[in-house]
């Protein structure tokens, strides 16, 4: 049995629209705490309420992707709050078109295209992120995400054609 196996994860940073939504939850806590405290009665049920619910959203918020790639089958899971995994996409590689890094010039024709965006890259500004084109359900997409360099090695071996390096 000879599988082709690589896996890489990247932590997701924190975009603008997070970290104001942190911050409001964070002021959350604040006025459920004057609530309880100061307020009391039924102003201080939605106070708990407020806190509890602060307590079980604010770890949503971290979300780290992880790319599996297993004989030509490449899995994109989404992991939030460090324990809740979901796979988001899952595309067989006879569906891809090409693999490219991000900057490439093989990629220029697809850039006045309409396709469907998804983004499981870290954004970071010190990543080397690769775009995947590629059909699914008959709507094309452009994928972009972190391998590892032994996740470009093996998707090379098995399929050179559709993996462009420049």
């Amino acid at each position: 049995m000879n599988q082709q196996y690589a896996e890489a994860g990247v932590k997701r940073q924190d975009t603008l629209a997070t970290m104001a939504i942190k911050v409001l939850m964070i002021l959350g806590v604040f006025i459920a705490l004057f609530l309880v405290i100061i307020v009391r009665g039924i102003f201080g049920y939605v106070g708990v309420a407020i806190g509890v619910g602060v307590f079980f959203l604010f770890p949503k918020l971290h979300i780290d992707y992880e790319y599996i790639y297993v004989d030509g089958q490449i899995d994109f899971d989404r992991i939030t709050g460090k324990s809740k995994r979901k796979t988001m996409l899952r595309i067989d590689f006879e569906q891809v078109e090409i693999m490219a890094p991000s900057d490439s010039s093989a990629l220029d024709s697809y850039k006045n295209m309409q396709l469907e965006k998804r983004d499981f890259s870290s954004l970071s500004k010190d990543s080397k992120p690769y775009v995947i084109i590629a059909s699914s359900d008959n709507k094309k997409m452009r994928i972009i995400f972190e391998p590892s360099e032994k996740m470009v090695d093996i998707i090379k071996q098995k399929n050179a054609r559709k993996l462009v390096t420049y």
